[in-house]
């Protein structure tokens, strides 16, 4: 089976780390590139973040670019009360040596696809949708030879993490989101409604650090870190696991099931801005944009995480 070719664009945030490592870790994933724009925390952060994970799965090859760092049209907004001043709060790590790739992400993102053959890059958007978007702006010729996004973003019968009605990933930058939800690529969106589904656990927690690895233990504080804020908020037994959600996806979708619905995104409303206003019971006649993932086989992602990390 040939690997499937991925760009991972990324605002690393402890999820969005491992859903890095998850894909480092599994043969069936041929990372391209990493590209990291401003989210949970801002770019000088999350380029520095994502290069750190890479060192940490013993991958300094892997190239990373730095993105947009601010949304489309809007002040950024940023979650360091869920993910911590340096986005990867927990234990201490050191800096990072393997160098930022001078290329800046958008571009990086436009010459992949223009150079590989049309139909076989996917993106794998876990931040907002900033980078991707300006690509999709300024080279209209490539949103055609993308193969699929699978993406982690918004929300239906979870609705919102940061505004009462928007998930984070979309609120930041919902301009962005709307381009591509409108731009005709075929999308797969990991929702808060899948995602909440897919908690960590003490038994979970205790299954990475049981690896005996320096990757194992890191998950292990990560979760152990970033959990206390949803356990709190929720009243939940764990985190969700978000990002890695994308790349389980990818490598077995059978875990995953959804419905094939039209997904709009809310950008002027005050009350709801970011809403991903979703057509699940399929009321209006708007067309069919999004497979909208609703449920998970919970036990059967965390299998096919530590089986992978273990690897690395």
């Amino acid at each position: 089976m040939t690997p499937r070719k991925i760009i991972i664009d990324t605002d690393p945030g402890q999820d969005d780390a491992v859903a890095i490592l998850l894909a480092l870790a599994s043969p069936e994933i041929d990372l391209l590139g990493i590209t990291a724009v401003a989210g949970n925390v801002p770019l000088p952060l999350t380029e520095k973040n994502a290069r750190i994970v890479c060192e940490l799965a013993g991958r300094p090859d892997v190239r990373v670019f730095a993105g947009c760092d601010r949304p489309l049209s809007r002040p950024l907004v940023t979650a360091e009360h869920v993910h911590g001043k340096t986005g990867l709060d927990g234990p201490q790590m050191a800096d990072p040596t393997m160098p930022l790739q001078d290329q800046h992400a958008v571009d990086f993102i436009i010459q992949t696809l223009r150079e590989e053959p049309s139909g076989t890059v996917t993106l794998v958007p876990v931040g907002p949708l900033t980078n991707i978007a300006t690509a999709f702006q300024r080279a209209p010729d490539i949103i055609a030879r993308v193969r699929e996004i699978v993406l982690m973003g918004g929300a239906y019968f979870a609705v919102g993490n940061i505004t009462p009605a928007a998930e984070f990933n979309i609120y930041v930058d919902p301009e962005a989101a709307k381009i591509v939800f409108a731009a005709g690529v075929p999308l797969v969106v990991m929702p808060l409604d899948v995602t909440h589904k897919a908690l960590t656990t003490r038994a979970r927690i205790d299954a990475f650090r049981a690896m005996g690895t320096r990757v194992g233990d890191m998950v292990a504080a990560w979760t152990d870190f970033f959990e206390r804020f949803d356990m709190a908020k929720y009243g939940s037994e764990g985190a969700p696991l978000h990002d890695p959600c994308t790349v389980a996806y990818l490598i077995d979708p059978s875990l995953f099931s959804g419905r094939l619905i039209n997904v709009e995104i809310e950008t002027g409303s005050e009350l709801t801005l970011g809403m991903t206003v979703a057509d699940w019971w399929g009321v209006t006649d708007r067309p069919k944009n999004a497979l909208f993932i609703g449920d998970i086989d919970a036990e059967g992602f965390y299998a096919l995480l530590a089986e992978r990390l273990a690897r690395l």
